[in-house]
């Protein structure tokens, strides 16, 4: 009866009726957006609280907030990488102590594949944080029983000592399976230290070589002494070849023994350099050197690795400002150093064919590293430059220059070739309200034909086909002006500087 008194009325009133049901479909569309446009707000007004308490939530770059709430696929897998170094230099450090009260890293949902006891793989979500850090930014989390407190790994990741810290971004590493040009893998330590007058320097190389661990490799010490007399530099250059049988690394360790040589991380982060070579050119030898470097703290770079197609690289400075002791002795003459200007870095990968672009300079409070490697398949193009830049404090900022200018006016003989080197040369960058410029003063330079067997990282076959194939190392002097957060940087002091031609 009801559902013919209402087909009766809508016959009767056709068009007030299709009104009266346009306008109650209306009301309730309005209705349900109202709702869901609530719970949504709801949601959102508790978001800081979802993801790990806090006022401030710290996300990747280019990840879109509102595709992640909703579950799209930009929300999908992301992560920070060197979240260790944002937490150390940046968010907990002392830069930032008067306005970050507390910071706690999180991994939330992250998909994770479990291999149960039987075999069989499940998909799961995991997370993770650190309890202490969790409860200083009120958000501890519900425990049904037991405790949830910080662990040994919680303690080494938030606050490592300086060994540890080294030994984490200094350890060696083992070929990626199924890398190309394996025959051209290389790892090693690199040292430099510089008299207190500027007239003495020297570059000291650890290094594993070859096809690491069951092919044809081994090991090898490089020291290369320079000395000013009368504006001309004096080189000697002295090597170790070593056997595989007699080369020790680690993989969870900064320690590295290369025959009698080794660099040994001391309980206090110091490292302990000692190597021994024979001259390369048959002359009065061998070089000995017995040295004792200390990393400033927080004057470190964490690292890199670049990965494209059969193309490995990594590279990380945990001294880039630091200070040497000890001696370097040759033919029985020792030069004492006390204090002195020291560096120390790292690298890995495989080299064919691979150039590069590299600096480090100590300026005054400030110590600055730039560089970039060329992959060989980039011969027609250059990759991005860096400049790294820390202060007392640590990490201060990094620029972006477009091309470092090279003044080539000095020309040095190699095997008998001259070659025109920079005499000078000049970075630039603007990044908002903060500039960069870098100029270098090129006080010596010498220079080794990658294509012979004296390159030391022996790629001869990808030499050949370089377009510079002649890596040149120089010293000098380097002067930093220009402004970074409000303030202004300036300095000056001596670096060392790597290029090819």
């Amino acid at each position: 009866m009801i559902g013919r008194l209402a087909f009766r009325n809508f016959l009767y009133k056709p068009w007030r009726s299709a009104l009266l049901f346009a306008g109650f479909g209306l009301g309730v569309s309005v209705m349900i957006i109202l709702l869901s446009i609530g719970d949504a707000m709801v949601v959102q007004s508790t978001d800081e609280r979802l993801v790990g308490g806090g006022t401030v939530t710290v996300l990747p770059d280019g990840i879109d907030i509102e595709v992640m709430k909703t579950g799209g696929l930009g929300g999908l897998f992301f992560s920070i990488a060197n979240a260790r170094f944002l937490y150390l230099q940046l968010l907990a450090a002392p830069r930032l102590a008067p306005w970050i009260r507390a910071v706690a890293p999180q991994i939330d949902g992250q998909l994770v594949y479990v291999r149960t006891a039987d075999g069989v793989e499940r998909t799961a979500r995991a997370s993770a944080s650190l309890p202490s850090a969790q409860q200083a930014v009120g958000a501890a989390t519900g425990v049904a029983a037991g405790a949830w407190r910080d662990d040994e790994t919680d303690r080494r990741w938030a606050s490592p000592t300086t060994a540890e810290l080294e030994d984490d971004i200094d350890h060696f590493h083992r070929p990626p399976p199924g890398v190309a040009g394996l025959e051209t893998w290389a790892e090693w330590h690199y040292f430099n230290v510089v008299s207190a007058d500027r007239q003495r320097w020297a570059f000291i190389t650890l290094m594993v070589a070859g096809a690491v661990p069951d092919g044809r490799w081994g090991g090898q010490v490089l020291v290369t002494t320079h000395a000013s007399v009368d504006g001309v530099d004096r080189q000697r250059r002295f090597v170790a070849t070593v056997p595989a049988t007699a080369v020790r690394f680690s993989t969870s360790r900064a320690e590295l023994h290369v025959g009698e040589s080794s660099v040994v991380v001391l309980p206090d982060g110091r490292y302990a350099v000692h190597a021994v070579a024979a001259a390369a050119d048959g002359g009065d030898g061998p070089a000995m050197v017995d040295l004792v470097v200390t990393p400033s703290p927080r004057a470190y770079f964490p690292g890199s690795n670049i990965a494209s197609g059969d193309f490995v690289s990594g590279y990380t400075v945990p001294a880039l400002r630091a200070d040497a002791s000890g001696s370097i002795c040759v033919a029985g003459h020792c030069d004492a150093m006390d204090g002195v200007q020291g560096y120390h870095d790292h690298n890995w990968g495989v080299w064919r064919g691979v150039t590069w672009e590299w600096g480090a300079a100590r300026l005054g409070s400030y110590a600055i590293l730039y560089g970039r490697v060329q992959p060989p398949d980039s011969i027609e193009s250059s990759s991005a430059l860096f400049a790294y830049l820390v202060d007392s404090l640590g990490f201060r900022t990094l620029f972006r220059p477009q091309q470092i200018v090279y003044d080539d006016r000095k020309v040095i003989t190699v095997d008998g070739h001259a070659i025109r080197v920079p005499a000078h040369a000049v970075m630039t960058d603007v990044r908002g309200a903060d500039t960069l410029r870098l100029e270098l003063t090129i006080e010596a330079a010498t220079g080794t034909d990658t294509r012979g067997s004296r390159a030391e990282r022996g790629d001869a076959d990808g030499a050949r086909r370089l377009a510079h194939p002649y890596f040149i190392q120089m010293k000098g002097l380097a002067r930093l002006s220009g402004r970074a957060g409000g303030g202004v940087l300036s300095g000056e002091g001596t670096g060392f500087f790597e290029t090819y031609r």
